[in-house]
């Protein structure tokens, strides 16, 4: 069996729109919530002007109102608590005793000097110039290992190995490329680190080793171990990025929430209190100005819960994507 080179950018190994994964991964997370407000207001305009009965007429029956604006008010304020209750979950994992934050920095001090020792350079404190050092790494590696089996008379291991080689470093060129200048804290730099199909090559490393056992030379089989050591170290590296970037926007998301939540009590509170059927006469574009003041209030009042939302839609694409770390294949089209 040879190597047969698969997709390795996340959209092309998902098989999914440019504009699908733009809206769960690559969009401003704030642009996302604006649409999303955007589209809530649109069609309750729509559909408010679809139903016939003006909303003046239907107010002026019930207390429709009131139910409206009272059950936003104690949604938003479950809301928020629910957000400084992920804020201490959060803050937990950054918290305890002198030990467990010895070890803590102790492992972290001993990784990055296992990194020294291989890649033969400082690891940088930079998470994107991290990555790209273990990328380096790997291409370094396998251009080492290429040299090493180009003597060998078994030309299928050498057209095996050639055609894997020049896929494993294509893609560390490209992801390399948009790790450049990505700032932590943006998503650019998780997002590139996932355009590395690292667990594809790594499985194709092993293929390698027990394929062609009897053909490697000592040299081959050692830069291929060096290869395959450089590749396993990129997983690690990931994950531990992804864990800070989830803590980091966890954070945002429950500063944002409540800087949401003031303001939408408040609006709330407005409407619960001063408005009723009488408060906005006449029509605005064929529409009564009422409904147009409603339908604003209302969907001001869905901001804190969209921009919830328009974080998970991200962290929860990102967990499902990294779910396996290793060479595990869990997508049909990569296998």
């Amino acid at each position: 069996m040879s190597f047969e080179p698969t997709a390795d950018t996340m959209r092309e190994r998902a098989n999914e729109s440019r504009l699908k994964l733009w809206l769960l991964l690559g969009a401003n997370r704030l642009i996302v919530t604006g649409l999303l407000v955007l589209f809530i207001f649109l069609n309750y305009l729509a559909l408010s002007v679809l139903y016939g009965t003006p909303l003046s007429a239907a107010i002026g029956t019930g207390d429709t109102i009131e139910t409206m604006f009272s059950t936003m008010i104690s949604g938003i304020i479950t809301g928020t608590t629910l957000v400084v209750t992920i804020s201490q979950l959060v803050i937990a994992q950054e918290t305890g005793p002198l030990g467990d934050q010895h070890r803590r920095m102790s492992d972290a001090l001993d990784f990055r000097d296992y990194t020294e020792e291989f890649t033969g350079t400082t690891t940088p404190a930079d998470p994107s110039a991290f990555l790209k050092t273990i990328l380096d790494t790997t291409t370094e590696r396998a251009y080492a290992f290429r040299d090493a089996v180009d003597d060998t008379p078994n030309s299928e291991l050498t057209a095996d190995v050639e055609t894997f080689t020049d896929s494993l470093i294509e893609n560390a060129k490209t992801v390399s490329e948009q790790l450049d200048g990505a700032q932590f804290g943006t998503f650019d730099v998780l997002f590139a680190s996932l355009n590395y199909n690292y667990s594809k090559k790594l499985f194709e490393v092993d293929r390698l080793e027990n394929e062609y056992a009897d053909s490697l030379s000592d040299n081959a089989a050692e830069t291929l171990t060096e290869l395959d050591t450089a590749l396993a170290m990129f997983g690690p590296v990931r994950e531990h990025i992804k864990t800070l970037y989830f803590q980091w926007e966890l954070m945002n998301l429950s500063r944002l929430i409540l800087y949401a939540a003031v303001p939408t009590l408040v609006l709330s509170g407005f409407m619960l209190s001063f408005v009723g059927p009488s408060s906005f006469p006449g029509y605005f574009l064929g529409i009564e100005r009422l409904l147009w003041v409603v339908g604003i209030a209302f969907t001001i009042t869905l901001t804190p819960f969209l921009l919830l939302v328009a974080y998970l839609l991200r962290i929860a694409t990102v967990a499902q994507r990294t779910l396996a770390i290793g060479p595990l294949i869990l997508r049909s089209s990569e296998r």
